[in-house]
C-alpha cells in the first residue's frame, strides 16, 4: 500500500486567501500535455477562450462555441493534479440571463471537472455572478479590457488612459467583489489604476497587462513561449522562442526525408 500523501487540488478559497500574500502564478493551457507541465508551477490554470485564436486560427474569441471550451477544459483537467482549473464562459453563454448562465456554467463544471468558471463584465454582470455563486458555482471575474466586448470598445484598447474613466472601473471591481467573485482579472489596464483597484477590493487581482502590484499574474502560454505567429502585445515577455525551434526541426526533418537519410539504421526494424 502506498504511503504517499495524495495531491490535493488548490481550491478557490485558497486562491482568495492569497490576497496581499505571495503572488499568484497563472498561465493558460488548452491541452493535457502542456497543462501537465504548467501544473507543477501554477496556482491556477485558465482554459481561456483565447484558444479560438491560438489553437483554431479564429480572428477573435467571439466565435468560440461552448462545446469547444468543454472539450479543451476536460483535456486540461485530465492532464493536471494540483492547480485549480478555471474555464472561460464563451461569448453568448451567460449574458442573456442569470438562469442561462447557470445552465451553461453547470454544464461546464459537470462535463470538465473544473473548479470554477470565468466571465467578463463588471457592474452589468454582478447580478449573474451573485446568482451563480449562491448556487454553488465559483466565479472569477474579468474587467478592464474585455476581449468579448472588443467591438463595442472599438478594438483592443488599453483601459484607464484618461483618469476621468477610473471611477467606472473601480465600481466594476467593487461590484463583482460584492457579488461574490473569488478573484478578478484586470486586463489591459494602466498600472496606477490596477494598483489602486488592488488596494481597494478584498479579493485577489490577477494582472495581464496591468500592474506588478496585482496579487497575481497571468499570460497566454503560447505568447510567452514565442508560439504566437502574430505580434505579441506589449505586456508579454518572451520566456522562450519555441516557434523558431519548431520551424527548424520541421525543416531539418523535411530535408532528411527528401535526401532519404531518414529513417536511418537506428529507426527501422530488421
Amino acid at each position: 500500500m502506498s504511503t504517499q500523501t495524495p495531491i490535493k487540488r488548490i481550491t478557490c478559497p485558497q486562491i482568495s486567501s492569497r490576497k496581499g500574500g505571495t503572488p499568484i502564478v497563472s498561465l493558460t493551457s488548452y491541452h493535457a500535455h502542456t497543462a501537465a507541465i504548467v501544473d507543477r508551477y501554477a496556482d491556477f490554470i485558465l482554459v481561456g477562450d483565447s484558444l479560438g485564436m491560438v489553437m483554431h486560427g479564429m480572428e477573435s474569441t467571439l466565435g468560440v462555441p461552448l462545446d469547444l471550451m468543454i472539450m479543451h477544459g476536460k483535456a486540461v483537467v485530465t492532464g493536471t493534479k494540483r492547480a485549480l482549473i478555471v474555464v472561460d464562459m464563451p461569448f453568448g453563454t451567460y449574458e442573456e440571463s442569470p438562469e442561462v448562465a447557470f445552465r451553461n456554467a453547470a454544464r461546464i463544471m459537470k462535463e470538465t471537472g473544473c473548479g470554477a468558471v470565468k466571465l467578463e463584465g463588471g457592474q452589468r454582470m454582478a447580478q449573474t455572478i451573485k446568482f451563480l455563486v449562491e448556487r454553488g458555482i465559483p466565479v472569477m471575474a474579468h474587467i478592464g479590457l474585455t476581449p468579448q466586448s472588443s467591438h463595442t470598445m472599438g478594438g483592443f484598447k488599453t483601459q484607464g488612459r484618461v483618469e476621468d474613466s477610473w471611477s467606472g472601473h473601480e465600481q466594476d471591481a467593487q461590484a463583482v467583489s460584492d457579488a461574490g467573485a473569488f478573484a478578478i482579472v484586470l486586463e489591459g489596464m494602466v498600472e496606477p489604476l490596477a494598483a489602486k483597484i488592488t488596494r481597494q477590493i478584498p479579493i485577489p487581482t490577477i494582472g495581464i497587462g496591468a500592474s506588478v502590484d496585482c496579487d497575481g499574474q497571468i499570460l497566454v502560454l503560447e505568447d510567452m513561449l514565442g508560439l504566437n505567429p502574430g505580434v505579441a502585445p506589449k505586456f508579454v515577455k518572451l520566456y522562450g522562442d519555441l516557434g523558431a525551434q519548431i520551424e527548424k526541426s520541421v525543416a531539418d526533418y523535411a530535408e532528411e526525408v527528401r535526401a532519404r537519410s531518414f529513417p536511418g539504421e537506428d529507426h527501422i526494424y530488421r
